[in-house]
């Protein structure tokens, strides 16, 4: 089972918040629904997010995250690399600012971990970090679209993850960085591979 209608999709994933933490879902709401700019963008952690953190980014930082893009990709496969390593960067850059540089590979969130991100910061902080790069026009062949969920408890553990989408084909992939520590460039697969349960066999989450 997984989401497929983006609002019902959304509110499956603030239900698996509720759950697991005490974080206020009219937050977790307006942090999803932000329009982050490099001036003013806020990012989760903690948990389901528990805490988040307003942020900015200097124009230093930034040339680290478009030096990714210095050469034009040719095509949707090529994109689809760059998205995935400068997601890493700015999960570096993210990290240092906000304590979070110390995040590991998949751990679930028992309050032991200082900076430690679930799936849930993960796939929101995700989805932000590409609309600042779809805004500032680093992104062109794919549209970002709402987190999925998978499994739901009837077939596994819960998990969510970004997506996008190729404009030109509409096939849809999952942009998931939770399988390995921060700064690490963040997995893009099929989202019906992903959907499948799908694991990196290199990620630090236990098999």
């Amino acid at each position: 089972m997984s989401c497929r209608i983006n609002r019902l999709c959304f509110s499956a994933l603030l239900l698996g918040f509720s759950l697991s933490s005490h974080a206020a879902l009219s937050d977790v709401t307006r942090i999803f629904y932000q329009t982050p700019t490099l001036a003013k963008f806020e990012v989760c952690q903690g948990g389901g997010c528990l805490e988040y953190n307003q942020l900015s980014i200097s124009d230093t930082e930034w040339r680290s995250v478009t030096q990714l893009f210095a050469s034009k990709a040719l095509n949707a496969v090529e994109e689809r690399e760059q998205i995935a390593n400068a997601i890493g960067e700015l999960e570096r850059i993210v990290g240092q600012k906000n304590g979070t540089s110390t995040d590991l590979a998949g751990t679930f969130f028992e309050g032991k971990l200082a900076g430690q991100l679930d799936c849930n910061d993960e796939a929101i902080n995700t989805t932000t970090y590409m609309r600042l790069l779809k805004a500032n026009d680093l992104i062109q062949f794919h549209e970002i679209e709402d987190t999925r969920t998978r499994n739901f408890f009837f077939t596994g553990w819960p998990h969510s993850t970004a997506v996008i989408h190729e404009i030109e084909t509409g096939e849809r992939f999952a942009v998931d960085s939770w399988f390995y520590d921060n700064g690490h460039a963040a997995t893009i697969v099929p989202f019906d591979t992903w959907k499948a349960n799908y694991q990196p066999v290199d990620s630090q989450v236990e098999q």
